[in-house]
């Protein structure tokens, strides 16, 4: 017997966990039509493949035409939904991988009164959600009903879909609008001692077990402390456990603790990069030695070591490593085969929620085949017969190149300009809040050392250095120098953002950043620039700030630009740079009105404006392959090989990947990485 804690099963009334790591609720926004199809089933199968105990999907999956779908959410009030979710099951079963399904209605938290069905949106008072800016209508007494009705017939669906339970979603929801003093100012029998503004709730828990039985097993996600002035306190939050535990309505708890109506406060629920590793455990293991009850939680417990503490000191009987398995979905299996450290980890970028948030798919920054289970491995397959490879970079890219060639088992070798690997992941990092991005280097250096591939440092690679190696494969990984938008005059008195990061120019007293990319780079040397002491005013062309920067990750530079005075100001383009004394003048356009300007001074400005390919290599190198450094995207896309032979007398194939081709991000530079490489 394993005597790992977290490798030991759990009882959950009929149902065996095999062990103590689970997936919690989240909606990936893989399904179609809000339908749970095959890119949203394989996703699931891969982590029960992993050796997961209990995937939960659906973050949360409605149960009324009234709740309409506020980020991809599946709909769990259509019939249709049923065999699709038992295919699903029947996937995860076959690996001893336990199923349930978070279902909720929304209440406030959408804005999709104007999508869908065009129906009122419902709260228990008229209180506006500034996240999803909504002025819900508060529920009349002929909603009660219908709404409970539709939980107990939500939940019949997944019942008949063979799923081993249910989660009832209660925080920032319908249910707990009714629990909670900030959003509750009904004045009826639904408002006033905790027995009134749970009475709706149970109203909906008794429906579901009179249409399910007490056998099926049903738990609550639920907010124990909003964590806010006026909010549900967390007295009253472990009342409302102790209250759900004693009335046998439920079989789990699974807790959270804070509010999440903005996006400031989301962030505490869900910490992000820079903050505090599993901050509510603590109070998590409060719910359960209250409560001597069955309690899960998740809360940026990224790490195998956390999770297990987490166990073994009784704080959890089960623990959500969500972000955790979207970046690695096999932990279990490398926790199993004695290789933790090889686990790929997750970083805290949270690039997969921002997606979301913003309209998108769920992708992790570092693992580009979570998502793509249908196109995109895992585990790296074995080529047919070996090659001779050079890579030429050592950034995100480059170093994704090498590690699936070698895992192709081919001969791979790396040849990097500078004295250390990173790429433009180094500039990110300099920003101490952003540390933890290392860790996409990092694992895949330890891969690449465990697969003995040399790295040659301090190789400007010209082309006699890559024709020496005889290679019959060349990815150019070269990635992108900062570059600087077309102005009118003055662009050599301008630096990069680069520039700042790399600490080769120290920021002035006065600054001005000319943000005409809208990501993570300007934003991080915003930062850098603003925590040094300089005045700083941030311009933008944007109509809004930032518009390649998720809602959460936009959380801590906002905190930081108010805390350290920083003026923002949109639509509005910088034109010239001119010398005025010993300073500058920066002039200002606008798209809307061309013919007003305006004229800043600064002492230094400050300049994002995303990369140009560095690419001389790879035109210098095209006459020498076999196809010319084309791509047949057609037969990229559909998985075939994508070379075509254009030049028969050439001496290798080539293609370059990343930022070398134009700029984009760290998670589409190892994508391409990932896609070309998996096919060579």
């Amino acid at each position: 017997m394993n005597d790992d804690p977290l490798l030991q099963p759990f009882q959950l009334k009929h149902l065996r966990l095999k062990n103590r790591l689970m997936s919690s609720a989240h909606e990936p926004a893989y399904g179609e039509g809000g339908l749970p199809t095959e890119r949203y089933r394989l996703y699931h199968r891969e982590k029960a493949k992993g050796g997961i105990a209990l995937t939960m999907t659906a973050g949360s999956a409605v149960v009324a035409p009234d709740s309409p779908a506020a980020f991809g959410n599946l709909h769990a009030y259509r019939d249709e939904i049923v065999p699709l979710m038992a295919r699903l099951a029947e996937d995860c079963h076959a690996h001893d991988c336990a199923v349930m399904i978070q279902l909720t209605h929304l209440g406030r938290r959408t804005s999709g009164w104007n999508m869908g069905d065009w129906l009122p949106v419902l709260s228990a008072s008229p209180v506006r959600e500034p996240a999803h800016r909504t002025f819900p209508k508060a529920m009349e007494d002929f909603d009660f009903d219908r709404i409970a009705d539709d939980y107990a017939t939500a939940a019949e669906r997944m019942m008949a879909a063979g799923l081993d339970g249910i989660e009832i979603e209660a925080y920032g929801h319908l249910l707990d609008s009714f629990w909670s003093p900030a959003t509750n100012q009904r004045d009826d029998d639904h408002n006033g001692p905790l027995e009134n503004r749970l009475r709706f709730t149970f109203q909906v828990l008794d429906a579901i077990r009179n249409r399910c039985g007490p056998e099926f097993i049903v738990g609550m996600r639920l907010v124990a402390d909003e964590n806010r002035a006026g909010g549900l306190s967390r007295a009253e939050g472990l009342s409302i456990c102790q209250t759900l535990v004693d009335s046998g309505t439920v079989d789990f708890l699974n807790v959270i603790r804070g509010h999440i109506d903005h996006d400031a406060p989301l962030t505490e629920v869900i910490p992000i990069q820079g903050m505090a590793s599993a901050p509510h455990l603590d109070f998590a293991g409060a719910v359960r030695e209250k409560t001597r009850f069955p309690v899960f939680h998740a809360a940026r417990i990224a790490d195998v070591a956390t999770a297990r503490h987490a166990v073994a000191e009784g704080r959890l009987d089960m623990v959500g490593m969500t972000r955790a398995h979207i970046a690695d979905p096999h932990i279990v299996a490398k926790i199993k085969a004695g290789i933790e450290d090889r686990i790929r980890p997750c970083v805290g970028a949270t690039y997969c929620l921002d997606r979301i948030y913003e309209g998108g798919e769920a992708l992790c920054i570092h693992n580009a085949a979570t998502g793509r289970e249908a196109t995109m491995p895992h585990d790296i397959p074995k080529a047919e017969g070996k090659r001779r490879a050079v890579v030429v970079g050592a950034g995100p890219a480059g170093l994704e190149a090498a590690r699936v060639l070698a895992e192709r088992g081919h001969d791979v070798i790396v040849l990097e300009a500078a004295d250390e690997a990173g790429g433009q992941v180094n500039l990110l990092t300099r920003n101490p809040r952003r540390l933890e991005l290392v860790g996409i280097i990092d694992w895949r250096l330890a891969e690449l050392e465990r697969m003995h591939v040399a790295i040659r440092y301090n190789v400007f690679a010209e082309e006699e250095d890559v024709l020496a190696e005889e290679p019959d494969l060349v990815v150019i990984a070269t990635g992108g120098i900062a570059q600087s938008p077309p102005l009118e005059e003055g662009e050599a008195l301008a630096v990069s953002s680069w520039d700042i990061l790399a600490g080769t120019v120290k920021p002035a007293e006065k600054v001005l950043l000319y943000d005409d990319h809208g990501g993570h780079p300007g934003l991080t040397a915003a930062e850098v620039i603003a925590k040094s002491g300089a005045k700083l005013k941030i311009v933008t062309p944007e109509r809004f700030f930032a518009p390649d920067v998720g809602g959460m990750n936009h959380v801590p530079y906002a905190r930081s630009f108010a805390e350290n005075g920083v003026d923002i100001a949109i639509n509005k383009r910088l034109a010239a740079i001119r010398r005025e004394g010993n300073g500058l003048k920066a002039v200002l356009t606008s798209d809307y009105a061309p013919g007003v300007t305006e004229e800043i001074e600064a002492a230094q400005v400050v300049i994002e404006y995303g990369t140009m390919p560095m690419d001389d290599l790879y035109f210098t190198l095209r006459p020498h392959s076999r196809n010319g450094g084309e791509v047949d995207y057609k037969a990229l896309i559909a998985r075939k090989w994508p070379l075509p032979l254009t030049h028969a007398d050439g001496r290798f194939d080539l293609f370059r990947i990343g930022d070398a081709v134009h700029a984009r991000n760290i998670h589409a530079a190892i994508y391409d990485a990932l896609r070309y490489c998996s096919l060579m």
